[in-house]
C-alpha cells in the first residue's frame, strides 16, 4: 500500500467509493486511497433494501434525488455492470390526518420541482397493487419514476471504476489514528502502516463518530440497527415499493421474486449491534400481513441487519469541520445514504478537488447543531 496519498477516504462503502471515483474521473485527482476496515459491501451499502426515490418533503432532498435517480439509471451502462434497476415507483400510504397533510404538502413541493408524484384516490391504489388491503388507509401518493436496485453492483462498479483510474482501494485496512500538525491533518495510521496525507474524508457512516473523535471532534449521530428480511421467491405480482408511513413498513419484490422489506423497531440494543431478532420478525409479519393479507402464507428465506446513521434533525452532516484543516465529513444520512451516494459523490469530489464553496454543505455543516439551526425531513421510512 502507498505511504503517501493526496486524499485518504476512510470507508469503502458507496459514499466513499463514489467520491473516489469522481475525484479521479471528473477532476483527474488519482492520488487517492480508500481504506475499508472489512470487505467491500460489509457495511450499510451491502445491507440495505436498494430503494431510490425522489419523494421527499424538502426541496434539497428532492433536487438531489432527481439527479441521483438519473445517475443510478445510467450506472449500468457507464460501469458495464448489471444493477437490476427497475422503475416500478414508490407507493406511500398514510393512516392519520397529520401524515396525510405531510404527504399532500410533499406532493405539492415535488410537483413544483418537476417530479410526477400524484395523490391517489383509494380506488386508484388498488389498480396499482390489487392485493393491497386499504383498511385504515386514508391517503396515498405514487411516483412511477422511483426505483429499486440491487445494491452490491454499485459498490463493485465504483470500486472497479476508481481502480481503473489509478485510485487505490484497500479492503481489510482499518484506520487506527489520524495525525495532526498545526491544526491540520498530516497522516493516518492504519493496520497496514502510516500514510502521509493532507486530506481525510470520513465516509464511515454510523461509525463516523469514532473516527471523528480521533481528531477531537464530537458528532451527534448515532447508529441504530435496522433489520430486513426476504421471503421465498414468488411469482411476479408487485410493481412498486410500498411504504406505510404509520409504522415504517416498506417492501418490494426483487427480480428473483422475493419480497424484501423492513419495519421500524425502536427497541433495539444501543450501539453498532447487527444481530437479528425475533421481535423484528413479529413486527414485520404483522405489519406486512395487515396490508397484504395473502402474504400470511409466505415463508421467510433469510434475515439480516445493517445500521441506520441517525442525526438529531434527520439530515446529513457534510463538509469540512471547524478547527481541523483537511478533515471532511459525509455521514448522518439516516437510512438513505445509499440512494444519495451517487450525487453526493460528485458534489463532495468537486468540493475537495476545487475548494469551491458548496451552499448545500453550509446547510448540512456540523456547526448547525451548535448554532441551533436544525432542519427537518418528514419522509423517513424504516
Amino acid at each position: 500500500m502507498r505511504t503517501r496519498s493526496e486524499v485518504v477516504i476512510v470507508g469503502g462503502g458507496i459514499q466513499g467509493l463514489a467520491i473516489a471515483y469522481h475525484l479521479a474521473k471528473d477532476h483527474g485527482l488519482r492520488d487517492v486511497l480508500v481504506c475499508e476496515a472489512s470487505y467491500l459491501c460489509s457495511g450499510a451499502s451491502g445491507r440495505n433494501g436498494g430503494g431510490i426515490r425522489a419523494q421527499w418533503s424538502s426541496e434539497v432532498n428532492i433536487r438531489l434525488m432527481q439527479e441521483s435517480l438519473r445517475l443510478c439509471k445510467a450506472f449500468a451502462q457507464e460501469h458495464r455492470i448489471n444493477t437490476w434497476f427497475r422503475q416500478g415507483g414508490y407507493l406511500f400510504l398514510a393512516r392519520d390526518p397529520a401524515t396525510c397533510e405531510t404527504l399532500a404538502q410533499s406532493v405539492k413541493l415535488q410537483n413544483e420541482c418537476g417530479v410526477s408524484t400524484r395523490l391517489l384516490e383509494l380506488r386508484e391504489v388498488t389498480r396499482i397493487v390489487p392485493e393491497l388491503s386499504l383498511d385504515g388507509v386514508v391517503a396515498a401518493s405514487y411516483n412511477p419514476d422511483d426505483a429499486v436496485v440491487f445494491p452490491w453492483p454499485f459498490v463493485w462498479g465504483y470500486a472497479e471504476g476508481a481502480r481503473a483510474l489509478g485510485v487505490e482501494v484497500a479492503p481489510f485496512t482499518e484506520v487506527l489514528d489520524i495525525e495532526l500538525s498545526a491544526g491540520r491533518v498530516s497522516a493516518v495510521e492504519t493496520t497496514r502502516g502510516r500514510v502521509a496525507t493532507s486530506c481525510v474524508i470520513n465516509a464511515t457512516g454510523a461509525h463516523s463518530p469514532a473516527l471523528a473523535a480521533k481528531v477531537g471532534i464530537e458528532l451527534p449521530n448515532q447508529p441504530h440497527r435496522h433489520e430486513i428480511c426476504s421471503s421465498e421467491p414468488l411469482k411476479p405480482w408487485l410493481g412498486p415499493l410500498v411504504a406505510d408511513l404509520s409504522n415504517g413498513l416498506y417492501f418490494s419484490q426483487s427480480t428473483r421474486g422475493e419480497i424484501v422489506g423492513g419495519v421500524s423497531n425502536e427497541r433495539v440494543p444501543p450501539g453498532a449491534n447487527q444481530d437479528s431478532s425475533n421481535r423484528f420478525l413479529s413486527l414485520y409479519a404483522r405489519a406486512l400481513v395487515r396490508v397484504i393479507p395473502r402474504m400470511a402464507d409466505a415463508k421467510i428465506l433469510r434475515q439480516w441487519s445493517g445500521l441506520y446513521d441517525l442525526t438529531p434533525d434527520r439530515n446529513p452532516i457534510v463538509g469540512s469541520v471547524d478547527g481541523v484543516g483537511g478533515f471532511h465529513l459525509v455521514c448522518g444520512f439516516m437510512g438513505h445514504g445509499f440512494m444519495m451516494a451517487p450525487v453526493m459523490g460528485k458534489l463532495m469530489a468537486h468540493h475537495v478537488a476545487t475548494g469551491e464553496r458548496q451552499p448545500l454543505f453550509d446547510q448540512w455543516n456540523l456547526r448547525r447543531f451548535r448554532e441551533g439551526r436544525l432542519l427537518s425531513e418528514g419522509m423517513i421510512i424504516g
